[in-house]
């Protein structure tokens, strides 16, 4: 039976003539004078486009749990990268499973991470957010920027949850301020296992409070396992800046 996405409000961004649709669930019994955190989860390059509508498909229903809603209520934004760009710069050479990803110490921005940047600035100017409970995580293509945001955003984020991406681990410099959890499987030839590993040995030498979780014989589909993890979001929810 398909999920019922319907609690997920159907929005438009607009900036400069560029749109970036997103869904949005409010916290049931949503109070608009009460502050709430934000969580943001950004799709992999499969999701892309503007229907609005695919960009639900993995993750979102943990989301909906009546549980999840009830003890840890919050702003959730699923954002929709269009066809053809991506969250954040990302070069591909070889094919799989050989596959080669340059990433980019100091890229300038995507439109789609220009837009994402402009579309949380409206969630806090029309919604009472928590500014120290603000978090972010994705899968894949929104793994990678998951770290391309924090790195151009390093004191805006209190925990943050990649999922089988990868960054530059130059970065890691900017990436002090909140905790992490990252995820990835040991047999994913889409991305290298190697992303993640790369980036989170970099940031543990940095003393950054990080956490990851490899999980044995798991392909590219990662993402299933970290959404199942029981403790993720009480996880997200104890972190504050």
């Amino acid at each position: 039976m398909a999920q019922d996405n319907s609690a997920y409000q159907k929005k438009m961004f607009q900036k400069d003539g560029d749109t970036l649709p997103y869904r949005l669930l409010l916290p049931a019994n949503f109070d608009a004078n009460r502050k709430y955190p934000l969580i943001l989860v950004l799709h992999g390059s499969g999701e892309r486009g503007n229907d609005n509508e695919a960009q639900l498909v993995h993750g979102s229903s943990l989301f909906l749990k009546k549980e999840i809603r009830e003890d840890y209520p919050a702003l959730v934004v699923f954002p929709q990268c269009a066809a053809g760009s991506s969250w954040s710069k990302v070069d591909v050479e070889g094919d799989m499973p050989n596959r080669e990803f340059i990433f980019y110490e100091d890229a300038e921005p995507t439109k789609d991470m220009f837009l994402l940047e402009g579309l949380i600035k409206e969630l806090k100017k029309n919604f009472r957010i928590k500014r120290d409970q603000m978090y972010v995580g994705g899968l894949s293509m929104g793994g990678m920027g998951t770290f391309e945001l924090v790195r151009r955003n390093p004191k805006m984020f209190a925990a943050a949850f990649p999922i089988c991406g990868g960054a530059n681990p130059a970065i890691s410099k900017r990436l002090r301020k909140l905790d992490w959890w990252v995820f990835h499987g040991d047999a994913d030839q889409v991305v290298p296992e190697k992303c993640s590993a790369d980036m989170v040995k970099t940031m543990k030498a940095e003393g950054i409070s990080v956490k990851y979780s490899v999980y044995e014989g798991v392909t590219h589909n990662s993402w299933d396992n970290a959404f199942a993890e029981p403790n993720l979001i009480p996880w997200l929810y104890s972190k504050s800046r």
